[in-house]
């Protein structure tokens, strides 16, 4: 499959010689009056948390949020998704997906993402035809540019704009304005698909996303906010910040995490030493930023 050039930057990063985050708010709400209707790849994340909130309050009722429902997608993440939408008063579209039917998906390849993503813009082309929408947004930022991006092929392939990313958007400015504005998403751990969880090359089933997601329920229900519960078959793999590891360690915390995922299937309960990292998965399948294909940059968690 040929190269695919990146996302044009055209501001450098906030700082001295660049604007700052209030400056970048009123750049993207100009860039957004050029439309009438649009359609936002929404997750309930900080990022197109941010893109929907501007394009609603530019655009009214011509914001259209659409949700990909499917197994990959936890349901927490999906009803807190759409209560924030519902908190400034944003039209939602939850479509279903079906990337488990397609082989290409389920056998999990290192570029997994690229055919969630086709599935995802797929369906987001039809409903972008259905409610008359001239372009489809999503919320990938300048940050990203680095990062094992597969998914930003599909986008490419189906015209998609990443309007953070072409004004330079950081990290630091899409949580100051997600703040300014009074999203929920502001400080939110950013949480990628379920599928992330599971090695490249063992094959995504509904059973493994459905133990990860009661996993990791389990431990948010006991007070851990960022964390990630890798599949590796018989084996449970916990991944926290350094800070929680003590608590986790507690003989009734330790006793109840084991206990419980055991009982959702796991034979073995883990907790690595290393502790929490994005894209541990990738490293360990030799995937960094100078390996990727060029011009093949979702940040895989």
């Amino acid at each position: 499959m040929s190269a695919i050039s990146l996302i044009q930057i055209h501001d450098p990063p906030a700082g001295p010689s660049g604007p700052d985050w209030s400056e970048r708010l009123a750049r993207l709400k100009a860039w957004l009056g050029a439309y009438r209707r649009v359609v936002v790849a929404y997750s309930g994340g900080v990022d197109s948390s941010v893109v929907l909130r501007a394009a609603r309050d530019v655009l009214g009722e011509g914001a259209i949020g659409a949700i990909g429902r499917s197994d990959s997608y936890p349901e927490r993440e999906l009803a807190l998704a759409v209560a924030q939408a519902g908190s400034f008063g944003a039209r939602i579209e939850v479509v279903t997906t079906g990337e488990l039917s397609d082989s290409d998906f389920r056998s999990n390849p290192t570029d997994r993402c690229y055919h969630c993503k086709r599935e995802l813009y797929r369906e987001l082309t039809e409903l972008k035809a259905r409610v008359g929408g001239e372009v489809i947004l999503d919320g990938t930022i300048a940050d990203d540019a680095g990062d094992w991006r597969p998914g930003r092929r599909a986008a490419q392939e189906r015209d998609v704009r990443s309007p953070l990313a072409e004004l330079g958007f950081t990290k630091a400015d899409v949580r100051a304005v997600a703040a300014h504005l009074g999203l929920a998403s502001h400080d939110k751990p950013a949480s990628p698909c379920l599928a992330s969880r599971i090695p490249y090359g063992s094959e995504i089933t509904r059973e493994k996303l459905a133990m990860i997601e009661r996993s990791e329920d389990l431990l948010r229900s006991l007070g851990f906010a960022e964390l990630r519960v890798r599949h590796h078959g018989e084996i449970a793999r916990i991944e926290l910040p350094m800070r929680d590891m003590p608590r986790m360690l507690e003989p009734a915390v330790r006793e109840q995490v084991a206990n419980g995922l055991k009982a959702m299937g796991f034979r073995f309960v883990t907790l690595d030493l290393e502790g929490f990292r994005s894209g541990s998965l990738n490293t360990a399948a030799g995937i960094t930023a100078a390996s990727r294909p060029p011009g093949d940059p979702v940040r895989d968690s």
